[in-house]
Formats: structure tokens, C-alpha cells, sequence
């Protein structure tokens, strides 16, 4: 039994119309000037950002605007959000939106809380960061999770890298779900969310050492439930009570609960996903999708009980006389069914990439970070095994080992 320490101050309002309280939620937390920063104009033309202003000026609460957060968020925006704090006496910002305005308000609160540096430093780790402004969140794409973690994740457009900071300073003060925000969202994205939410758990639970029963209790319910109502969701997007499971796994996945006593995770996949995202700017949910197949066919004989415990207790696959390796190969391809069923790919070319072996290069390279690190923890990997992943997903199975 492996020690952990699980930290969750975020408070959560969970429910129909909580968007409401968010002017009352800021003013307890000591804000009186905010910036509301989102994405685009589904937002504003929801008007939900009007509800939002109304809350505010109830409250008595001054703000400031900062839209056009985009998938994969920009260094270049959080450089603007931070000169606008800096400029308007901002003391609070309130994230309205998906994992990415979420990660973006992190990196603007990390930037105005230390005027001295470079907020970039933070996310090559150069730096770590200790201090933020506080933070508090209207989610409006179940997916990220990054309501509840320590997390965020930013695209440098200067050799499009994109890099992760993790800092308790950066915890959201409270976090607003309210499932109907997600009914517009297009299919594509609330299903991508559905993936990343999956993955969450998924790059917690598949290491290579004795877990918790009760964790792994807990992270096979939570993966069963979002896979149920994903598919749900396919053909009844208005479904309140598939968002609200849906909502909740995302937060649930992604706070650290799924993770204790796992050693931290596995994390190769999100990592081999990002590159994706940063490079090609892909939507983070399906690159995970396109990527996991390849990477679970590549690693899963170091393990092979692992997933097929997976197989059996997620997806219901009898392991037959005890044959794991055949149980757990029908485990990796149940999964891929599933993201199937809910038009996700289960190879780049699903993404609409097809790779030269530069780009692979490339990729992996800046995976590895210059060839200065592996990454996973279920099985160890350097840039070579990267770029034979990669190209895995890119068509080449006769790279399987």
C-alpha cells in the first residue's frame, strides 16, 4: 500500500440555474474586481454571459471582459489577460467556460500574481509557481476536470509546444456545474469531453504496481457510468440526467480521488496527445481516443492481468482460463468499439492526419522534451518507443513490440 496525499478544496454548486449564485459565490470569496474570461460567442449568444453581468452587478461586483479562448489555449491570450489584471486592479477571475478558459485563467492568474517573470517559466518548469489570484469557474464543457485539479495545461504559438503547470495555488475557489449549460454543445465535443474524462481515470488506474481495491472499485464504476451514458448522449443530447453524470464524472475523474495510492498515474497517453494538440491543434478528447489503442497494444504484456481486469470488471469479458493476455487484448478492443459507437477515432488518420516520418520525429522529440525524459509509468518510455507508437497509430502495426 502506496502512501497519498488528497487535496480538494474547490467548493462545488452543483445543479439547474446555479450560474445565478456566481455573484454571491465571488463576493464571499473577497472579490471586487473580476475578470470574466471566456471562449466564444456561444457564450455570449446563449446569454449566459448576460446572467452572468447581472449576477455581478447584483453582487456589487465591478468587472472586465476577456474573451476568445480557443481549443488548445494560447500563451499569447494569457499574456494579454495578465496585462489586462495588471492594468485594471483585478483581485479575482472568474472562468466561464470548458477546461481550456479554465486552464487559461490559471496561467492569467499565475502571470498577475507574480509580476517579476515569465508566466512561461511555470510551464517548462523552469519555475515553480506559488501564488495565483483566485479563480472560480462556470462549466460549460463537461471534459477537463480542471474545476477541481491542480492543472493547466498552455500552447506556446513559438514552436507550438504545448506544456502543463501543477500548483495547489491554482485550485478554484468554487466551481459552478450546471449540466443544461451543455446542451448546445455540438456532438463531436461532448463526446471528445466524454473520452477525456475517461482517460482521467484511465491514466490513474493502469499502472504497474498493487493498487486499492476501493480505488479501482471507484474508478471502474466511474468508468462504466460515463461509457453508459456517452452512448446515451448519442441519440439523446437534451438528457439531464446523462449530463449530470456526465458533469460529475468529469470532476470526480480528474480531482485526484482516482488517483490515490496509484503512484500519480501513467499519464503516456495524455502526453503523446498534447504534442498532437500542439502541433495540429486537434481537439484533446479525440487525440486521446486515436492514441490509446496503440499505446495499450504496445505496453499491456508488461501487465497483461491489468487490463484484463480492466476487460472484466469494465466491459463484462470473461477471462477464460485465466488466458489474461486474451482477455486483455479483448479489453483494448472493446474500448476501441466504444469510441466507435460514439464517432471517436481509434487512429490518426480518424483525425484527419497522416503523418511523414518527419513529423513523427518531430513529435516525439518534443514529447521526450529534446530526448531529456521517458514518460509513462505503466511501462517506461523513451523517444523511440514514442516515435513506434505514433507511428503505430499512423498505420504501422508491424511495430507492435
Amino acid at each position: 500500500m502506496r502512501n497519498f496525499g488528497f487535496y480538494a478544496p474547490t467548493r462545488v454548486v452543483f445543479g439547474k440555474d446555479t450560474h445565478l449564485q456566481v455573484g454571491e459565490l465571488i463576493k464571499e470569496c473577497g472579490g471586487k474586481r473580476v475578470l470574466v474570461h471566456y471562449g466564444g460567442k456561444s457564450a455570449e449568444d446563449s446569454g449566459l454571459l448576460d446572467q452572468v453581468f447581472s449576477s455581478l452587478r447584483e453582487a456589487g461586483i465591478a468587472y472586465v471582459t476577456l474573451g476568445g479562448v480557443r481549443p488548445n489555449p494560447r500563451l499569447s491570450k494569457v499574456y494579454e489577460g495578465i496585462a489586462l489584471c495588471r492594468k485594471e486592479g483585478v483581485d479575482f477571475i472568474l472562468a466561464v467556460g470548458g477546461g481550456s478558459v479554465i486552464d487559461s485563467s490559471k496561467a492569467i492568474g499565475y502571470g498577475a500574481a507574480d509580476p517579476a517573470g515569465d508566466v512561461w517559466d511555470f510551464y517548462t518548469r523552469a519555475r515553480k509557481a506559488g501564488d495565483c489570484l483566485p479563480i472560480g469557474a462556470i462549466v460549460t464543457i463537461a471534459a477537463a476536470g480542471s474545476e477541481m485539479s491542480d492543472s493547466s495545461v498552455i500552447t506556446n504559438e513559438d514552436g507550438w509546444l504545448k506544456r502543463s503547470c501543477h500548483s495547489d495555488a491554482g485550485r478554484c475557489r468554487f466551481a459552478v456545474l450546471n449540466p443544461r449549460l451543455t446542451y448546445t454543445l455540438p456532438q463531436y465535443q461532448t463526446e471528445s469531453g466524454c473520452v477525456d474524462i475517461l482517460m482521467h481515470t484511465m491514466e490513474r488506474y493502469f499502472v504497474n504496481i498493487e493498487t486499492m481495491e476501493i480505488v479501482d472499485g471507484m474508478s471502474e464504476a466511474l468508468m462504466q457510468t460515463v461509457i453508459y451514458n456517452a452512448r446515451i448522449l448519442m441519440t439523446e443530447p437534451g438528457n439531464y440526467n446523462a449530463r449530470a453524470e456526465i458533469m460529475w464524472a468529469g470532476s470526480l475523474s480528474h480531482n485526484g480521488l482516482m488517483g490515490c495510492g496509484t503512484g500519480g498515474g501513467d499519464w503516456a497517453c495524455h502526453q503523446l496527445a498534447h504534442e498532437l494538440g500542439g502541433m495540429f491543434d486537434v481537439t484533446h478528447g479525440a487525440a486521446l481516443a486515436a492514441i490509446w489503442g496503440s499505446w495499450a497494444r504496445y505496453v499491456y504484456e508488461v501487465n497483461p492481468e491489468r487490463f484484463a481486469q480492466f476487460a472484466t470488471n469494465v466491459f463484462g469479458i470473461s477471462c477464460d482460463g485465466m488466458d489474461f493476455e486474451k482477455t486483455a487484448l479483448s479489453g483494448i478492443e472493446a474500448l476501441e468499439d466504444f469510441f466507435r459507437s460514439i464517432k471517436m477515432p481509434t487512429d490518426l488518420g480518424g483525425l484527419g492526419l497522416h503523418l511523414d516520418d518527419g513529423q513523427i520525429q518531430e513529435l516525439a522529440f518534443k514529447c521526450s522534451y529534446e530526448d531529456t525524459r521517458t514518460i509513462g509509468m505503466f511501462r517506461q518510455l523513451n523517444r523511440k518507443d514514442m516515435e513506434k507508437i505514433y507511428h503505430i497509430a499512423n498505420g504501422d502495426s508491424s511495430l507492435r513490440s
